[in-house]
């Protein structure tokens, strides 16, 4: 076959050469780099350097779940094969045969989705960027006989849903809230659907609350924790701050301690700066008066030879 395309190529040039009965000088360029056309497909994650927005948050949720911890499910369709990690990330690789295929990460783990005092949904966020928004995904656990992906759909642009089969969550309270809480937050709750039903606290005011148990239960994210595992992945990955902590100038004095400090730096800098100039100065005018008195030399030789 290689053969083949080789005669026809030779061919094609010779006609080009003789065409019109004139021979044209042609400039070929033989291209010895190799090309790695569709030569991801079929690759395992682990060739792909994927690198996550943010740490995955803690593992939260049903406690039996926690078998799910650490392992990772495939699934295969005609375009892309996926890779769900429970309480890491879901990642996609796209299979077709194409110069620069897909491989990136659809989400990290976050938060739960709660309703009626039940676990709904895992919600992974904060995937790779998709215009001007991040990559999300939905996962669903459905009851079944084995752990596996059934299906990954995009019901909206880079918002992925992914259906999870599992015999984890078969029982009728598996997926249940009010029992995984600790007994301090229980307590909590009860006072709180006591409020509630006795018109002491608004409807507002309950789901404000109530998502202060679930973000203590670590059910939901808070501001708080997010904010600390971006900075710890940014520190893993070698990310540097100035050292000035924008988070802790919060009073006047914080300001004005730092304000000094900088003050401090510029005037220092202005300070090397005034050096750094005369010490330039200074070469400048040793290197003049050496090129003079080298010139005078060669002029004075000059006129004496002549």
């Amino acid at each position: 076959m290689a053969q083949d395309v080789n005669t026809i190529l030779c061919i094609f040039v010779l006609y080009l050469s003789f065409k019109g009965g004139q021979l044209e000088k042609i400039s070929m360029k033989i291209v010895e780099e190799p090309s790695n056309f569709g030569s991801s497909y079929g690759q395992d994650s682990q060739t792909h350097s994927l690198t996550p927005k943010v740490k995955p948050a803690n593992f939260s949720g049903p406690p039996h779940l926690k078998r799910l911890y650490g392992k990772c499910f495939e699934k295969l369709d005609e375009n892309y094969r996926y890779e769900f990690c429970p309480f890491i990330n879901l990642t996609q690789h796209e299979l077709a045969l194409r110069w620069n295929p897909y491989s990136g990460i659809l989400g990290i783990w976050e938060e739960w989705e709660i309703k009626n005092n039940t676990f709904i949904a895992m919600l992974m966020k904060n995937g790779d960027d998709c215009g001007d928004l991040h990559r999300s995904v939905k996962v669903i656990f459905h009851c079944g006989k084995t752990n596996e992906i059934t299906e990954v759909t995009e019901p909206e642009t880079c918002k992925y849903l992914l259906n999870f089969s599992t015999p984890l969550v078969c029982h009728d309270h598996s997926m249940l809230v009010y029992p995984v809480l600790s007994p301090e937050l229980r307590e909590k709750w009860n006072l709180l659907e006591g409020d509630f039903l006795n018109e002491e606290v608004t409807s507002k005011g309950y789901n404000k609350e109530l998502r202060h148990i679930f973000e203590e239960a670590g059910f939901y994210m808070s501001k708080k924790v997010h904010l600390s595992l971006s900075k710890e992945d940014s520190t893993h990955n070698g990310e540097e701050t100035d050292g000035t902590n924008s988070e802790n100038l919060d009073t006047l004095d914080k300001c004005l301690v730092e304000y000094h400090k900088l003050k401090q730096e510029i005037e220092g800098l202005r300070v090397l700066v005034a050096l750094q100039g005369k010490n330039q100065e200074q070469n400048i005018g040793s290197v003049t008066a050496k090129e003079e008195y080298y010139e005078d030399i060669i002029v004075h030789d000059f006129e004496g030879d002549y």
